[in-house]
């Protein structure tokens, strides 16, 4: 399984496994569906939303080695 970094792209993480959603509505981004979002980096989205980038990278890596 391809690993998640800061300049993933949360367009490619979510085709990569839809079921990684849960983790971006869990900081707080509800739009994924938006255009914006889906090229928006995670690193990105962890500024605009005020989340530690490292956390959710690791929350999401962990969760795809387990598929």
């Amino acid at each position: 399984m391809e690993q998640v970094t800061k300049d993933s792209l949360i367009g490619e993480v979510l085709a990569m496994d839809p079921g990684t959603a849960k983790f971006f509505f869990e900081i707080g981004m509800h739009c994924l569906g938006c255009p914006s979002a889906q090229g928006e980096s995670i690193e990105e989205a962890c500024e605009v939303h005020g989340t530690d980038v490292d956390t959710l990278i690791e929350n999401i890596n962990d969760y795809l080695a387990t598929k």
